[in-house]
C-alpha cells in the first residue's frame, strides 16, 4: 500500500478547488466547477474510507468499488 497516496489525493484535491477559482463565472461554468470539485474531493474521501478496511483483500475490493485505484 502507498503510504503517500493519501497525500497526493489531498493535494489534488486543493489544486482542482484553486483551479476552479480561477474559471470563469457563468451558469455553465457554475456545473463544470461544482460536478469537477465533488468528483475530485471524493477520491480522498473514498480511500480514507478503504483504511478502515479489515484486510488487504477488503482493501483492495473496497478501493475497486469505489473506482479509485485498481490495486
Amino acid at each position: 500500500m502507498d503510504k503517500g497516496l493519501g497525500q497526493r489525493l489531498f493535494n489534488f484535491s486543493v489544486n482542482i478547488i484553486l483551479l476552479t477559482r480561477t474559471l470563469s463565472d457563468g451558469k455553465e461554468y457554475d456545473v463544470i466547477k461544482y460536478q469537477l470539485t465533488k468528483s475530485a474531493t471524493s477520491s480522498g474521501a473514498n480511500y480514507e474510507e478503504a483504511q478502515a478496511a479489515s484486510s488487504k483483500l477488503d482493501f483492495r475490493n473496497k478501493n475497486f468499488i469505489k473506482g479509485n485505484a485498481r490495486i
